[in-house]
C-alpha cells in the first residue's frame, strides 16, 4: 500500500482561511483528519471591514464530519497572534502546525505609496508571521514536533510592478524561513514556504482564459503535505499553481577571485561577466556554506588546501 498523508490527531492553525487559498487549505487539512483553527477577519482585500467568513468555513468542515474552530483575531498585532494560538490550545490542547496564509493588498507604485500602505501590508504578511509563530513556537518545542508553512509570492521572489510593499513582505518571509529552519531542525520543527498561484480574489482578472485551471485546491494539496508528519523537507520553497509543483532556490556562483590584494572598481568592471557566470553554482543550506566556499578559494590560493 502506498504512503498516505495523514493528519489525524494533529492541530493546524491556518491564517487567512476564510476565502480562497486559505479556505482550500482548511478543507483539505480537515479532510485528512486535522483539527483546524480557521483564522480570518473576513475583510476586503485591503484589510478593511470584517465578516463571518471564518465561521462559514468551520461550518463547512463540521458539516462534512470534520473538526474545526473559528478565530477572528488579527494577526497584524502581537495580541491577536497570541489570542489565535490560545484558541487552538483551548479548543484542542496543542498546536502541531501553522500555515501562515493571511494577506492583504495595497498595490501602488512607490511614488504614490503612503506610509500606511507600507505598514498595513508588512503588518499582516511579515509581522503577522512573527505574531503567530512566536506564541506557537514554545508549544512545538515542548512537544518536539512542529510544521510551519509560510506563504511567499513570485512578486517577492521575482518582482511585480506596483507591489514593492507586498513583494518586500513576501521576500522577508523567505528570510524568516531560512533562519527558523535552522533553529527548529534540532527540535523536530520543519519550516517550508509555498509560492502559490490560484484563482482567488487577489488574482481576479489576472489569469486570463485559463483562470479556471488555477483551482486553489492545487495549492492546498502541497500545503497539506508540508503540514504533515509525512513531510521531511526543510527550508524549501515550492512553487505551485495550475497542477504544476516545482522548487525555487537561491544559488551562489563560484564567482571571481581578485587575489590577496583588494580589487579596484575597475577590476570589478572588467570581471563582471565572470562574477555573474552561473556555471558551477551551489545551493547553500545556510549562510555558513557560502563562507565555506570563500574559505576554499582562499585556501587554494595560499596552497594550504
Amino acid at each position: 500500500m502506498s504512503a498516505r498523508v495523514d493528519l489525524s490527531g494533529r492541530v493546524v492553525v491556518v491564517t487567512g482561511a476564510g476565502n480562497g487559498i486559505g479556505r482550500a487549505h482548511a478543507l483539505s487539512l480537515a479532510e485528512r483528519g486535522a483539527s483546524v483553527v480557521v483564522n480570518d477577519l473576513g475583510g476586503s482585500l485591503d484589510g478593511s471591514g470584517s465578516s463571518g467568513a471564518a465561521q462559514q468555513v468551520v461550518d463547512e468542515i463540521v458539516k462534512a464530519g470534520g473538526t474545526a474552530a473559528a478565530s477572528t483575531d488579527s494577526v497584524a498585532t502581537a495580541e491577536g497572534g497570541a489570542a489565535l494560538i490560545r484558541t487552538a490550545v483551548d479548543a484542542f490542547g496543542r498546536v502541531d502546525a501553522v500555515i501562515h496564509n493571511a494577506g492583504i493588498l495595497r498595490d501602488r507604485t512607490l511614488a504614490k505609496m503612503g506610509a500606511d500602505d507600507v505598514t498595513a501590508v508588512l503588518d499582516v504578511h511579515l509581522a503577522g508571521a512573527f505574531n503567530v509563530l512566536r506564541p506557537a513556537w514554545p508549544h512545538m518545542v515542548g512537544q518536539g514536533y512542529g510544521r510551519i508553512v509560510l506563504t511567499s509570492s513570485s512578486s517577492g521572489l521575482f518582482g511585480n510592478f506596483g507591489q514593492s510593499n507586498y513583494g518586500a513582505a513576501k521576500a522577508g518571509l523567505v528570510g524568516l524561513m531560512n533562519v527558523l529552519a535552522l533553529e527548529g531542525a534540532r527540535r523536530g520543527i520543519l519550516v517550508n514556504t509555498i509560492a502559490p498561484t490560484a484563482a482567488t480574489r487577489m488574482t481576479e482578472g489576472l489569469l486570463g482564459e485559463l483562470a479556471d485551471r488555477f483551482d486553489p485546491r492545487h495549492v492546498a494539496a502541497v500545503a497539506t503535505f508540508l503540514a504533515s508528519e509525512q513531510c521531511t523537507l526543510n527550508r524549501h520553497i515550492l512553487t505551485v499553481g495550475g497542477g504544476r509543483v516545482g522548487r525555487i532556490f537561491l544559488g551562489v556562483t563560484p564567482g571571481w577571485y581578485s587575489g590577496p590584494e583588494p580589487a579596484s572598481p575597475d577590476d570589478i568592471l572588467a570581471s563582471v561577466d565572470d562574477i555573474c557566470a552561473l556555471d558551477g553554482f551551489i545551493v547553500p543550506d545556510s549562510g555558513a556554506d557560502e563562507v565555506t566556499l570563500i574559505q576554499q578559494v582562499l585556501a587554494s590560493d595560499s596552497g594550504t588546501e
